[in-house]
């Protein structure tokens, strides 16, 4: 069943994932998304190719703490969850010609759970870290990224999220090799259907000190 359904998914993006490299250009962040999700699915292979990246730029945090029962659960105990509100960006390298180039493709957000093993909500294969999901239905040109981190990579990055410094900024990339169709035969990764699975997160913090001397000068 969930496989037809995401047979039926790509077949309304099918006409947007067709289009050439060329084309991204001229289309709208919604039809970029609709693109992106159609060569996962059924072009992995030759998107590869280009070396795609998605590029999370974080505008927005949010933690939850709950002391409680989970409601996902019947566990009683000390649940986090960050939400990240951000503008999703696609960067594409051409091996052929040496060049690179980025798209903006929608915003949306991150939620996360914060803990030392994957949650029971979303429900993840085995060295799974989230998917990447987009709801047509009601937001057309907004991507949702459901998964977890440990409590170790939530202490080196929450510094630099809660940083008041307009130089300094966190992005997380989503590279080509860690991205998986949810469909049948790729065992290793689960979702709604339709979506991309994710097994890797990097987190990316930059900071430009002298960006403020650069522009006094």
């Amino acid at each position: 069943m969930n496989e037809k359904v995401r047979k039926d998914l790509m077949k309304k993006l099918e006409s947007y994932g067709k289009a050439s490299k060329s084309d991204l250009t001229g289309m709208s962040d919604g039809e970029r998304t609709k693109w992106l999700f159609w060569n996962l699915h059924e072009n992995l292979e030759s998107l590869r190719k280009m070396e795609p990246t998605l590029i999370g730029q974080i505008i927005r945090t949010q933690l939850t703490v709950c002391d409680g029962q989970s409601m996902w659960t019947e566990k009683i105990g000390l649940e986090k969850r960050i939400e990240l509100s951000c503008k999703w960006q696609l960067l594409l390298k051409d091996e052929s010609y040496q060049s690179e180039e980025t798209f903006s493709i929608s915003e949306g957000w991150i939620d996360l759970f914060v803990g030392k093993a994957p949650p029971p909500h979303p429900a993840l294969q085995e060295n799974q870290k989230g998917y990447l999901d987009s709801d047509s239905a009601l937001y057309p040109n907004q991507l949702f990224l459901y998964g977890w981190i440990t409590e170790g990579v939530w202490d080196e990055i929450k510094p630099q999220l809660y940083n008041a410094s307009a130089n300094c900024h966190t992005d997380i990339f989503l590279r080509d090799n860690f991205l998986f169709p949810v469909k049948s035969g790729l065992h290793f990764v689960t979702g709604p259907a339709g979506s991309i699975g994710i097994t890797n997160m990097e987190f990316r913090i930059s900071s430009h000190p002298h960006l403020n001397t650069w522009l006094k000068a």
